[in-house]
């Protein structure tokens, strides 16, 4: 009777709907799970038997335990700076009355718009050894070291500003929801400002706290770009050092077991994270809620610190973005020397961008890939939504669990599982090879896109109204003309909002890129990258400035088509 039912229903199944059913789970196990059992398999076991070989010569590599060390040092500073940095910045824009708030959180949130390897190739423009600000002190201090500006100070610096993208998002949504009746109530009891603080206000911001940390710690723990631009050989951490392990087919199970360990770590934190957002919710008792109203710090001494802090965190973070506009607009010896004159100032950077193919490749590249990766996990997101809003049973559940699993796993994990993977023919893909080609990097974007368009497309499946598919198929509409004609239209903003944030965040990626890019096609991560060694000719620096202030546009557009135009909508 059973296997009888499941005969019927394969039969009301439309064959396309079966061949697309088919190719998600062949998707899933040539590109989820394949690689990563095959990474276990490579480190561990050596011509079919186990060997802990992998593990020695870990133990034995000083350069590999001292990134291991490095990056663990690095995870940990981050959680008390970015924290610290992070509350501080809410503290000023939502909570206390200070002058200019406007201004200051359109310079607090520069990092939304302006992040990963060009935000850090920007940093150095601003303070490295040839940077505007370290040439502006080495002319006030001639005895200055104009080289001081890498190692541990330099990552933990940049990373400390470029992390706090979540908390004016996440904290300050947060905070924007405190009930300002408690505030009140503590304060006519004769509470002080600190102790309301502390005893008020904190307890409804720790899960979004936690949260935060653990992110933060991740972060830390997985980062590119900021250690291998600015680390130096003095601080190399994990992911530049599984970059290097991976490049020799020597040492590759090496690098292997470095991003093993880098998704162990995450696993259990992402393990922590969920634990702690099902512990229980602070929330205010009371009854009706009251708009919250900002603070003002009676003390003078006091208001004049903060307002201090609050502007000088505010040049900290508009001083770089406020640079490379600028000089974009300058000729190479401008941009080499790190000096404004009236007569540098020129359009050729970005006529030569727009009418060189060269100098446009690197652009058309990562627009290309960012399109096609958009597109495709979008479809895929839209195909396993719809089957998990129609079929509620294991199966669908499975399938679920299946395309969360590049949440639980670095990026670092995900590219060196296809290196090491698909570098010789496999039967799963028709013995192709596919390292080396360029539809690596395409499908490294997808993967690592998968979980976050997945979870917003779902959101957006389970909130239409059940009764519209059941009255398109009273009136004798087909499944696919349903999904197309009534189900598709509505999901529609909601989806296309998803799709340019995915365009927008593989534009200018680095981490993954780095492992899986074709040399002859260098995406702008790359490229951007690259400008950042000493031996980088000015031209290509006056393009990269270039580069990233396009960029800056095209994500602050993004951002406001996706947040801003709904807000006011």
């Amino acid at each position: 009777m059973y296997a009888q039912t499941w005969k019927d229903r394969f039969r009301t199944v439309h064959p396309a709907v079966l061949v697309l059913y088919g190719l998600i789970a062949w998707f899933i196990a040539a590109f989820l799970i394949y690689p990563n059992l095959n990474i276990y398999y490579r480190i561990f076991f050596k011509d079919g038997v186990f060997s802990l070989e992998a593990v020695e010569k870990l133990l034995s590599s000083g350069r590999a335990m001292k990134s291991l060390y490095n990056s663990f040092l690095l995870a940990v500073s981050l959680v008390v700076t970015v924290n610290a940095v992070g509350v501080t910045l809410v503290l000023f824009t939502e909570y206390f009355a200070i002058k200019g708030a406007k201004l200051l959180r359109l310079g607090y949130y520069t990092t939304l718009i302006y992040s990963g390897v060009v935000l850090v190739s920007g940093y150095k423009f601003v303070y490295g050894e040839n940077g505007f600000i370290t040439r502006l002190l080495a002319g006030w201090f001639p005895q200055m070291d104009t080289s001081w500006f890498h190692g541990y100070g330099a990552v933990l610096f940049v990373m400390t500003f470029a992390c706090t993208s979540n908390h004016v998002l996440f904290l300050g949504n947060a905070m924007r929801k405190i009930d300002y009746q408690t505030i009140e109530a503590a304060r006519n009891m004769g509470a002080s400002t600190f102790y309301i603080f502390r005893r008020v206000v904190l307890p409804v911001l720790k899960p979004t706290l936690f949260a935060l940390t653990i992110l933060i710690f991740l972060t830390g723990l997985a980062a590119t770009s900021a250690p291998l631009i600015l680390g130096g050989v003095e601080f190399q951490t994990i992911t530049p050092m599984i970059l290097t392990f991976s490049k020799s087919m020597t040492s590759r199970d090496l690098a292997a077991l470095l991003a093993l360990i880098l998704g162990l770590a995450t696993l259990i934190l992402l393990t922590v994270m969920i634990r702690l957002e099902r512990g229980g919710h602070f929330m205010s008792v009371s009854k009706v809620k009251s708009e919250l109203v900002k603070q003002r710090i009676a003390s003078r001494l006091g208001n004049a610190v903060a307002h201090t802090m609050a502007y000088g965190l505010f040049l900290i973070y508009m001083i770089p973005v406020v640079l490379i506009v600028v000089f974009s607009f300058t000729d190479a010896h401008s941009i080499a020397t790190a000096t404004l004159r009236p007569g540098s100032f020129t359009l050729d950077n970005y006529a030569l961008v727009f009418s060189s193919m060269a100098a446009f490749k690197p652009y058309l590249v990562s627009i290309a890939y960012a399109v096609a990766a958009s597109v495709a996990v979008v479809a895929l997101a839209l195909a396993a939504s719809r089957i998990l809003h129609k079929y509620k049973n294991k199966w669908a559940t499975a399938l679920e669990y299946a395309l969360l699993i590049p949440w639980m796993l670095p990026a670092t994990l995900i590219a060196i599982g296809l290196i090491v993977t698909f570098n010789e023919p496999r039967a799963i893909l028709g013995n192709l090879v596919l390292t080396g080609t360029v539809w690596m990097l395409l499908i490294g974007y997808v993967i690592v896109h998968i979980p976050f368009t997945l979870r917003m497309v779902k959101a957006s499946f389970f909130s239409l109204d059940p009764n519209l598919e059941d009255a398109a198929r009273s009136l004798g509409a087909r499944t696919f003309y349903t999904f197309r004609k009534v189900l598709l239209p509505i999901i529609l903003p909601s989806t296309m909002a998803v799709l340019a944030l995915n365009f927008n965040n593989t534009l200018a990626d680095y981490d993954l890129t780095v492992f899986l890019y074709h040399p002859l096609y260098q995406p702008l991560g790359i490229v951007i990258k690259n400008s950042t060694d000493a031996q980088a000719l000015a031209d290509t620096r006056a393009l990269t400035l270039v580069y990233s202030v396009i960029l800056m546009v095209m994500s602050a557009i993004t951002l406001y088509f996706v947040y801003g135009k709904s807000r006011r909508g």
